[in-house]
C-alpha cells in the first residue's frame, strides 16, 4: 500500500471548520484527524474527511484506546480503525500514553500510567499488538498529568523511554505537554525535554494552555506562548524536520486564524529544516 507522508506543519480537522477547509487557499500541509469521530460513522463528516484526503496527507490520532490500560484492546473498533487508516493511506497511527478505561467504563480522560517496570511492560505488549492489527508503525505521546500515580519507580523520562524501546515504537513528542508538566512538577522544561527518547520522535504537537490558579492545563485552546515557541524551536533542532501539528480543540476559532498560528510554526519548521543534517535523523518505529 502507498501511504501520504505528512510533512511540515499540518493542523487538526474540525467540525466547526469542514465548509471553511472546502473553500481554503491557504497553504495545508496535511491534516490530523480524531478517528474516533469516523470509524463506524457516515454522513458529511466522512464525505468531508474524503474530500480533504483527496488533496492532502491524513493521519489519524486516537484518544479512547486505553493504550496502557488492563482491559483487552477493541478488536472490533481496530478492524473499523485499520480499515479507515487503510482508505487515508495513512503511514502510521498515533496514541496516548495513558489509560482511559477500566472494566468497560471510559473516564473520558487520559490519565497517567504508574512509572513503573511492570506498566512499561504491560504497555509495551500492548503497542506491539496495536502495531500488529493496524500494520503500521504506532507512535505513542507523553501526555500531561497533574497527579503522579503510586507505585512508581521511574522519572517520567525513564517511563517513557523504556515503554518505547521495549515496543519499538515512536513517540510523539508534545512540546505542550512537557512544559506544562514541567511547570505543573516545578522542573526545568529544558530538561525535561532532554529525558525523553527524542530519537525516536515521528511526530510533534504543539498547543496552547491556560493557567488555573497555581496550575496550567494543557486544553488546546490558545495561542502557544513564547516559551512553547522556543522549546518547539529546541526540539526540532534535536529530532530534526519532524511532521508537526498544531492542535486548537477547544475555544476553536476562525479556520484562518488557526493557519496564522500553523505559518508560524512553519517557519520555525523551514528554518530549522534548512540547516539540518540528514545523519542526525530519528530511528523510526517498527512497520508492524
Amino acid at each position: 500500500m502507498t501511504t501520504t507522508q505528512p510533512t511540515g506543519v499540518g493542523i487538526g480537522l474540525r467540525r466547526e471548520h469542514f465548509a471553511a477547509i472546502e473553500q481554503c487557499e491557504r497553504r495545508v500541509g496535511w491534516l490530523e484527524i480524531i478517528p474516533e469521530n469516523y470509524v463506524a460513522h457516515g454522513g458529511h463528516a466522512l464525505a468531508n474527511l474524503r474530500w480533504c484526503a483527496e488533496r492532502w496527507p491524513v493521519v489519524a490520532h486516537g484518544v479512547s484506546l486505553s493504550v496502557g490500560g488492563p482491559d483487552p484492546l477493541d478488536e472490533d473498533y481496530l478492524v473499523g480503525l485499520r480499515r479507515l487508516l487503510d482508505e487515508l493511506r495513512a503511514p502510521f497511527y498515533t496514541d496516548h500514553l495513558c489509560y482511559a478505561t477500566i472494566g468497560g467504563v471510559n473516564f473520558y480522560d487520559l490519565l497517567p500510567l504508574p512509572f513503573s517496570e511492570e506498566a512499561v511492560h504491560h504497555t509495551a505488549a500492548r503497542i506491539r499488538q496495536l502495531a500488529d492489527r493496524l500494520e503500521r508503525p504506532v507512535a505513542v505521546e507523553n501526555i500531561s498529568y497533574y497527579a503522579t500515580m503510586p507505585g512508581g519507580t521511574m522519572s517520567e523520562g525513564q517511563f517513557v523511554s523504556a515503554v518505547v524501546e521495549e515496543a519499538d515504537c515512536g513517540l510523539l513528542l508534545d512540546v505542550n505537554n512537557v512544559y506544562v508538566n514541567a511547570q505543573n512538577h516545578r522542573e526545568d522544561p529544558r530538561a525535561s525535554l532532554a529525558a525523553l527518547p527524542l530519537h525516536r520522535t515521528m511526530q510533534i504537537h504543539i498547543a496552547g494552555h491556560v493557567k488555573e490558579g497555581e496550575r496550567i492545563i494543557d486544553n488546546h485552546g490558545r495561542p502557544l506562548i513564547e516559551p512553547v515557541w522556543a522549546l518547539y524551536e529546541q526540539a526540532l533542532q534535536a529530532v530534526g524536520p519532524v511532521p508537526t501539528l498544531l492542535e486548537w480543540d477547544t475555544d476553536i476559532p476562525a479556520l484562518d486564524r488557526v493557519l496564522d498560528e500553523a505559518d508560524r510554526a512553519q517557519a520555525i519548521w523551514e528554518r530549522v529544516a534548512s540547516s539540518w543534517s540528514p545523519s542526525h535523523a530519528p530511528r523510526t518505529a517498527r512497520s508492524a
